[in-house]
C-alpha cells in the first residue's frame, strides 16, 4: 500500500501545486499592462513560476515509483510513462522560465511600456502557453501507454482505467485543437483531470491490485 498512496500523494501535490501556481501567474499577466506593473506583483509571478516548477519533481518522482509496479509485467510500458513524464516536465520548465523572464523585462521598461517590450512580453506569456500545449501532447501520450496497460491487466478497476483511457483520449483531441488555435482544451481536459483526483482516493482506500504485477502495492 506504500507505493499506492505514495503515487496518489504525487498525483495531488501536482495537481495542487500547477494549479495555485497557474492561479498566481493568471492573477498577474491577465491584465492589460501587466508589464508596467511586474515590479510590483513580482513576488506573487515568482512564487506562481516556482510552484508550476514543482510539478517537474512531482511527476518524475511519480513516474519512478511507477516504474516497479509497472515493469513487472510492462517494462516497454514503464519506459514510455517515465520518458513521457520527463519530456512533460521539460516543457513545463522552458514555459515557467519564459514567465520569469517577464521580471527583468518589467524592469528594464521601467513601468513605461514601449512597443517592442509589451510585444515581447505578449511572446513570452504565448510560450509558456504552446509549452504547457506540448507538455500535455507527451503527458496524455504516456498516460494513455500506461492506462491501457491498467485497463489490460487490471491494475485497477477495469471500468476506472478504461474512463481514464476515454478521459485522456478527450484531453488529447483539447490539446491538438488547442494547437491549431481552437480554445476547447480546458473544457476537453475536464475527465482526464476528474481522474487525477479520483484515483488517488481510491489509491488511499484500496491501492493497486497487486495480483495485477506480482508483489504488494
Amino acid at each position: 500500500m506504500f507505493h499506492s498512496r505514495l503515487i496518489g500523494v504525487l498525483f495531488l501535490a501536482g495537481f495542487a501545486a500547477y494549479g495555485t501556481g497557474f492561479a498566481l501567474v493568471t492573477s498577474v499577466i491577465s491584465a492589460p499592462d501587466f508589464l508596467a506593473n511586474i515590479a510590483v506583483h513580482r513576488s506573487t509571478l515568482v512564487l506562481g513560476a516556482l510552484l508550476m516548477l514543482l510539478t517537474i519533481v512531482t511527476d518524475v518522482w511519480r513516474a519512478v515509483v511507477f516504474f516497479p509496479i509497472v515493469g513487472e509485467r510492462g517494462r516497454s510500458t514503464a519506459l514510455t510513462y517515465l520518458a513521457a513524464q520527463i519530456v512533460s516536465v521539460s516543457m513545463f520548465f522552458v514555459g515557467a522560465l519564459s514567465l520569469l523572464l517577464l521580471v527583468p523585462l518589467g524592469q528594464f521598461v521601467g513601468g513605461a511600456e514601449t512597443g517592442w517590450a509589451t510585444a515581447l512580453g505578449t511572446l513570452l506569456v504565448q510560450f509558456n502557453e504552446n509549452a504547457y500545449a506540448l507538455s500535455q501532447l507527451a503527458l496524455v501520450f504516456g498516460s494513455l501507454s500506461l492506462w491501457v496497460f491498467g485497463l489490460r491487466v487490471g491494475l485497477i478497476p477495469r471500468a476506472f482505467a478504461g474512463y481514464a483511457v476515454v478521459g485522456y483520449a478527450i484531453h488529447l483531441g483539447g490539446t491538438v485543437a488547442e494547437l491549431f488555435g481552437y480554445p476547447v482544451s480546458d473544457m476537453l481536459l475536464i475527465p482526464g483531470a476528474l481522474f487525477e483526483v479520483a484515483l488517488p482516493i481510491w489509491l488511499f482506500i484500496k491501492g493497486f491490485d497487486a495480483e495485477a504485477y506480482g508483489k504488494a502495492a
